[in-house]
């Protein structure tokens, strides 16, 4: 098997979740880690935070943000495994973030 990695991509909400709320939704993620480790398929993951840095150029230049114009964020990531791509991006299905138009990039984890 081939390693992937999801990365998690949501538009941040307008109002603030309620704890509840938040807990809800820390469950659903962890049910589907649970799932994807019963398959033997989850290898890592974690959640990011929200702010970052960008470093570019010849120079170093350091900006605020990974996505400064962006309306999107990056809200973590898992590595998981799969034998195709076709395979990992139908295991990248199970994010429940897509109902509310997160999106979910697969990439193949390349081999050095």
């Amino acid at each position: 098997m081939k390693d992937f990695m999801f990365i998690f991509r949501n538009v941040p909400s307008a109002t603030e979740p309620s704890p509840e709320e938040m807990q809800a939704n820390m469950q659903l993620w962890m049910n589907w880690i649970d799932e994807l480790k019963k398959q033997d398929r989850y290898k890592d993951g974690e959640p990011l935070t929200p702010p970052g840095k960008t470093v570019k150029g010849a120079k170093g230049t350091i900006t605020d943000g990974p996505f400064v114009e962006s309306k999107e964020i990056i809200g973590g990531y898992f590595i998981i495994h799969a034998d195709s791509l076709e395979e990992a991006a139908e295991l990248a299905k199970g994010c429940h973030d897509l109902s509310s138009n997160g999106s979910v990039e697969v990439r193949e984890i390349m081999k050095m």
